[in-house]
């Protein structure tokens, strides 16, 4: 039987944030956007909203960046590379991952339905500050 949520202002207001963000934003990234807004939403709050758009699909973990979980909206089929100098999480919609797909089929004889990879290194920003 499907759980029937009530709707809540700061859950919308949570996921919306979420949906906007193109930086893959942490539970206490979400906290600082909203906070202003919303002056008595509690990080708990967003914290267990955030399990609930994840248990739903509605959402997925990146991974751990900093020690903070970071989250994203978009749950197609694509991977992300972390910076490991600054923490930036980014989108790859590289054509190779459906061919990596593919490859993965062929070699398991199985279906992939879908994929979690994050690449990791230096980003072109800090590259360039590096590189100075």
């Amino acid at each position: 039987m499907e759980t029937v949520r009530k709707r809540s202002k700061k859950r919308e207001a949570i996921f919306e944030a979420l949906r906007m963000a193109k930086d893959h934003p942490s539970a206490e990234m979400l906290y600082s956007r909203l906070k202003p807004m919303y002056p008595d939403l509690s990080l708990g709050t967003v914290y267990r909203n955030l399990a609930v758009f994840l248990g739903d699909g509605d959402v997925v973990s990146v991974g751990t960046v900093a020690g903070q979980e970071r989250y994203d909206a978009d749950t197609s089929p694509h991977a992300h590379f972390i910076c490991r100098c600054c923490g930036r999480v980014l989108d790859v919609n590289s054509p190779a991952l459906e061919r990596m797909d593919e490859a993965v089929e062929r070699e398991t004889g199985g279906r992939v339905t879908g994929h979690s990879l994050s690449f990791s290194g230096e980003c072109a920003e800090c590259l360039v500050k590096t590189a100075v």
